[in-house]
């Protein structure tokens, strides 16, 4: 699933987003408002957590426009628990909220709750052309071949990919999905991670067909 985390708290936010990304999310990462709104009409994303006071546009008027175009799953973060305020949320449309401060574990079964209720929650593989991936059991699977087990950073990259196949990703973002905040921008760490999944996903490694580099990053080719 894609998440869109929307929290002008850079520390909370990254913290969300490394959280949801271990538990097998892409995530896409807003600092404010209007941002939010761009990445939601960019990044079409399966789910929406909206921080209630961020500046240029807050929570509410965020959710009231996303809900105006999408029924996507929207969860609201406060710091306040009034009930003013949750009552004007989930009058604009908001299907939950979340207090802060908040454990990780909490934030998870939260997430995994709303998906189930908008009948998102799902296990089957991730597909495109002749790739397969399998969130639950760390596998790939090319064509008719055998599956192919991957570490976690090497699943995390391949839904990355996958998640964009025959389009280019740029390193930073590849980066920051992978390792979130913690790779401080390190493409050597990416550049040997790339290498390892062509050892397991090409015919030929030293000719890649189906992880290929790009003039913008790296592009997964599904024909």
């Amino acid at each position: 699933m894609k998440v869109l985390v929307a929290d002008d708290d850079a520390d909370l936010r990254e913290l969300i987003a490394f959280t949801l990304m271990q538990a097998g999310h892409l995530v896409v990462k807003a600092g404010d408002g209007p941002a939010a709104l761009r990445h939601f009409g960019a990044e079409g994303p399966d789910l929406v957590l909206l921080d209630i006071n961020m500046p240029g546009l807050s929570g509410f008027q965020v959710c009231e426009t996303i809900r105006a175009r999408s029924r996507v799953p929207v969860m609201m973060l406060t710091v306040r628990g009034e009930e003013e305020d949750l009552v004007r949320a989930l009058g604009l449309g908001a299907d939950d909220y979340l207090t802060k401060p908040f454990s990780p574990r909490t934030l998870l079964a939260r997430v995994k709750a709303l998906l189930r209720r908008a009948g998102m929650e799902s296990t089957a593989p991730l597909a495109a052309g002749r790739i397969s991936l399998d969130l639950e059991e760390h596998t790939v699977r090319i064509g008719a071949a055998e599956p192919v087990r991957l570490t976690k950073l090497e699943l995390r990259l391949l839904q990355m990919l996958l998640a964009n196949a025959g389009h280019a990703v740029n390193p930073e973002r590849l980066l920051t999905q992978v390792w979130g905040h913690r790779s401080g921008g390190d493409r050597q760490l990416l550049k040997q991670l790339v290498h390892r999944l062509r050892q397991k996903i090409e015919t030929d490694p030293a000719a890649p067909a189906v992880l290929r580099t790009a003039a913008a990053g790296y592009k997964l080719v599904v024909d």
